[in-house]
């Protein structure tokens, strides 16, 4: 039987990331990508310290047993992941951001073969493939003569760390310490992230009254990213990864350029073409041999 309730709140998940995307690249003139990301994880900070102050105990305990796995999570998923993303989108186009984005699941897959000895059947790998391909279709706009227009610069590097942090952290969840649950661990490991990213901001020399301008200005936008991109999309994320894995979770990344051409279209008044409804199909019918494909036999393939 199909879980519908986890693919759809996976689904949910990447829509709240993928408006984060668009947010981190629209905003660059505006806000640094170390402000971004650093008034991001403070808003968090703030919005978990009552779980740090009523489940302290428990945290501290697990902390000194776990602290090395602990302190590997955070900078992966929360000190590194994003500020990266962020400087990266200041240097390259979403267009290339998002074809390097599309590896992810990709990058998952082996990393979980050569950590967790997790074995890639010929569906999954095949539906991966496909849905990568319907990624490349969307962005090359159908037309492959567009790979020779593409810039590759140092901002892209950047997209490519990240999305390696993002990959070695969603197969290194597996060992999360067990002792705590969902809302100790992302309380955990927010509040080591942000402290290892805290003297990277303090070095930058910000002016208090810069900063309130800040804020000020982009409170939504902190609000955004703090609440559904952090808080809410984290713990889909977690919760997809405990109910079919993480490659099968990562799978959902290639929905981002779909949420990101619909987002387009509303908020940038872009049209939709076309390629968009057949690159659309590839990437869906990726994720069904990967996920839902099931033997004549009516068994279905494991992962």
């Amino acid at each position: 039987m199909l879980n519908i309730k986890t693919y759809f709140l996976i689904t949910l998940c990447v829509l709240f990331w993928s408006a984060n995307f668009v947010i981190g690249r629209f905003v660059k003139d505006d806000i640094t990508p170390l402000e971004l990301s650093f008034f991001r994880w403070f808003f968090v900070f703030l919005m978990i310290s009552p779980i740090l102050i009523f489940r302290h105990k428990n945290i501290l305990n697990s902390l000194k047993q776990n602290y090395k796995i602990l302190t590997i999570l955070a900078i992966l998923g929360i000190t590194a992941f994003n500020t990266l993303l962020y400087f990266g989108l200041t240097a390259t186009t979403s267009t290339n951001a998002l074809i390097i984005n599309s590896t992810v699941p990709i990058l998952v897959l082996l990393m979980s073969y050569f950590i967790l000895k997790q074995k890639i059947n010929s569906h999954q790998s095949i539906g991966i493939l496909l849905s990568t391909f319907g990624v490349a279709f969307l962005i090359l706009k159908a037309d492959i003569s567009n790979v020779f227009t593409l810039n590759f610069n140092q901002g892209d590097i950047l997209i490519i760390i990240s999305s390696i942090a993002w990959a070695l952290y969603s197969v290194l969840i597996k060992f999360k310490p067990k002792d705590l649950n969902d809302f100790e661990y992302f309380a955990t490991i927010v509040t080591i992230g942000f402290i290892l990213l805290l003297p990277f901001y303090l070095y930058q020399g910000y002016s208090v009254d810069k900063e309130l301008e800040v804020l000020k200005n982009n409170y939504l936008v902190f609000l955004y990213i703090s609440i559904f991109a952090s808080i809410a999309s984290f713990y889909l994320w977690h919760y997809g990864i405990d109910k079919i894995g993480a490659s099968k979770t990562a799978q959902f990344t290639h929905l981002m350029p779909i949420f990101g051409i619909i987002l387009a279209s509303i908020f940038l008044e872009e049209s939709l073409e076309a390629y968009h409804l057949l690159g659309t199909i590839l990437i869906a019918f990726g994720i069904y041999l990967s996920l839902f494909y099931k033997r004549a036999d009516g068994y279905k393939i494991k992962g």
